[in-house]
């Protein structure tokens, strides 16, 4: 097969109509407000609370903040153990970290990589504050099983969900489950404000605290309460924003378009195990397109082999958080099988919204050729 020469990249951020954003652009000039919840803020976050369907919605300059801000906002006693899984992006154990809280490994299982709920109730201590599960590639976690867990042992459930926006469980948006969701909006993901992010939340009393906690923890011009962080999302990202949701449905249906190609065509190939998370109760958005490859060897193999064709996938994620340098020897003693298998085997393949159904069929043509080989 010969190379091509135009490189199809992992992800690509979708932009909507410069005209579209040039009238918001237009708005920020003669209004002279940049930030400091503006009117685009605050129509941003309007908007995002009808669309997801939860009571309120804290905005953020970006979802690792605001997941910090969560945590903090539960003010756990310092050392405090978290209990999370080890298969998700650095931001979700740094933010435990950072706020002074200890992050608990629990073991993933492998038909969706989300956190094995049937492995939680073995690491609750005295010590154990809060459960946080992460929605990986926008696969829901059991949220049903996790909440029976939480009542029982009370504990506070705060949901990593970077990948889950627009994802419904049993016809109800993803926002609703636990106490509090963060929503990543980086330019990668499914829907974006350039950088941002969003905590989701139905208790109307966090709104107070979250606003003070995102603007150094001002109350009002002459009360600080609280040692609070910078956090504040602008108008340029909120114009992005706005765009952005009017095109949610065309961005679903495109890749779920994308991801039923890719099943076609790859589902029968042994080496590979792909996920199918659809449900009769599950509304699933097409975040990523994530697939275990059978051995390390052939991920390393068909990785390299991809980038020579100027295809470029992601092992994401690998390595697993419990063995990143700053980690690894405070959790060398844990046993994460499936995960670290998982970490070794996965790959994520292209998938945005402009990507067509042709490279779609190249990436698996070539994906095809390196397992004849």
């Amino acid at each position: 097969m010969e190379k091509n020469n135009t490189p199809i990249y992992v992800t690509k951020p979708y932009l909507p109509e410069k005209e579209k954003f040039n009238q918001y652009i237009d708005f920020i000039w003669e209004s002279c407000s940049l930030t400091n919840q503006g009117t685009l803020h605050n129509d941003f976050q309007d908007s995002l609370r009808e669309y997801l369907n939860v009571g309120n919605i804290t905005l953020t300059v970006n979802g690792h903040l605001a997941l910090e801000l969560a945590l903090r906002m539960f003010d756990f006693e310092q050392g405090s153990e978290v209990i999370t899984t080890p298969f998700t992006f650095a931001s979700t154990t740094h933010a435990i970290t950072l706020s002074g809280l200890k992050p608990v490994f629990c073991d993933i299982k492998e038909s969706d990589l989300t956190i094995d709920e049937n492995k939680i109730e073995e690491l609750i201590t005295e010590q154990t504050v809060a459960i946080l599960p992460v929605h990986v590639y926008g696969h829901p976690c059991n949220v049903e099983a996790i909440e029976s867990i939480a009542k029982k042992y009370g504990l506070i459930v705060l949901y990593d969900a970077a990948h889950a926006f627009a994802v419904k469980v049993n016809g109800k948006s993803i926002a609703n489950y636990g106490d509090i969701s963060m929503f990543s909006f980086h330019a990668t993901k499914l829907f974006h404000s350039i950088e941002g992010g969003a905590l989701a939340y139905n208790k109307s009393e966090y709104a107070e605290i979250l606003n003070a906690y995102k603007n150094f923890g001002i109350m009002d011009e002459e009360h600080v309460e609280y040692v609070g962080r910078n956090a504040k999302m602008n108008e340029f990202q909120a114009a992005m924003g706005l765009c952005n949701l009017d095109s949610m449905e065309d961005i679903l249906l495109k890749r779920k378009e994308i991801t039923l190609r890719y099943r076609e065509l790859l589902e029968s190939i042994p080496e590979i195990q792909m996920f199918h998370v659809e449900s009769d109760k599950t509304e699933y958005n097409y975040a990523y397109l994530p697939v275990l490859i059978n051995t390390k060897e052939n991920r390393e193999g068909l990785y390299d082999f991809l980038a020579e064709h100027n295809i470029f996938v992601r092992k994401y994620f690998y390595p697993i958080v419990s063995d990143y340098e700053c980690y690894k020897d405070l959790y060398n003693e844990v046993k994460l099988p499936v995960a670290q298998e998982s970490g070794d085997r996965v790959l994520t393949l292209p998938i945005y919204h402009e990507l067509s159904l042709e490279d779609v069929d190249r990436v698996c043509l070539f994906i095809k050729e390196y397992f004849k080989k």
